[in-house]
């Protein structure tokens, strides 16, 4: 399931940010971040998966 994840994450960061913590803190900075640029919020999605919160 990480490797779904983590390809998620690289296409889809805010679903990746889902799957990982629900809807929470860390799901709406995903997509604030996603918004303000894509780079931010795929490093901020790839973080959450790797620390496997």
């Amino acid at each position: 399931m990480t490797i779904v994840k983590i390809i998620l994450a690289i296409f889809l960061p805010p679903v990746a940010a889902f799957l990982q913590v629900g809807i929470g803190l860390h799901f709406w900075m995903n997509i604030v971040l996603t918004l303000l640029g894509y780079f931010p919020g795929l490093v901020h999605a790839l973080w959450l998966v790797a620390s496997d919160k």
